[in-house]
């Protein structure tokens, strides 16, 4: 499958690892255009490859790995999204948690997205964490997956599965989502495996 990736930054590029790893193509843009990416692009190695915003956007699968401060900007102009996936992978980064009644960040991605089938993943723990194989000896590393669209979702879970990671579904954006939000969500920077039956 061929992946876009909105963000080169830590999180996008580990990303990638793990797509690659997994033998998956991705497409990898920067605000700053694909020329800047020679480098990353070389590191990632076979498979990957740079390009616009718009072709990473128009992938069957996108995912958004830019500072939170920066989702309007980055999906700002995509247009309708015509029910391609949308992984909000960001953190945004606030001094106060939200009230417990307020839009979360991925719900605020969704909304800036329309007719995407927006998923919130791959942000609770650090990029390196992330970059790492998820298969160890006595077990998987657990990757928590939320998002409305139950379809998206399996698709989303299977993909993760076939990775290594062992995904566990905590719901809709609202409910779930929350539980691992920056700066108050439980989950964010837990480090959890699920351990293989002995």
């Amino acid at each position: 499958m061929l992946i876009g990736i909105v963000g080169a930054g830590a999180i996008g590029t580990a990303v990638a690892t793990r797509l690659l790893a997994g033998g998956h193509e991705v497409v990898l843009s920067n605000s700053r255009g694909a020329e800047t990416l020679t480098e990353t692009v070389a590191e990632l190695g076979t498979g990957a490859r740079a390009g616009t915003r718009d072709a990473a956007t128009a992938a069957e699968l996108v995912v958004l790995a830019v500072p939170g401060d920066r989702t309007a900007e980055a999906l700002d102009g995509v247009g309708d999204w015509d029910g391609r996936v949308l992984v909000d992978a960001t953190n945004l980064y606030t001094t106060t948690p939200p009230a417990p009644d307020a839009e979360t960040s991925s719900e605020a991605v969704a909304r800036r997205a329309p007719g995407a089938r927006v998923i919130k993943a791959f942000n609770h723990f650090y990029a390196a964490t992330l970059a790492q194989d998820p298969r160890r000896a006595d077990g998987n590393r657990v990757l928590f997956v939320s998002g409305n669209d139950a379809e998206a979702k399996k698709m989303f879970t299977a993909l993760l599965a076939d990775l290594g990671f062992a995904p566990i579904d905590l719901g809709g954006l609202a409910e779930g989502g929350r539980l691992y939000q920056v700066p108050a969500g439980p989950l964010i920077g837990q480090d959890l495996l699920r351990l293989t039956p002995q």
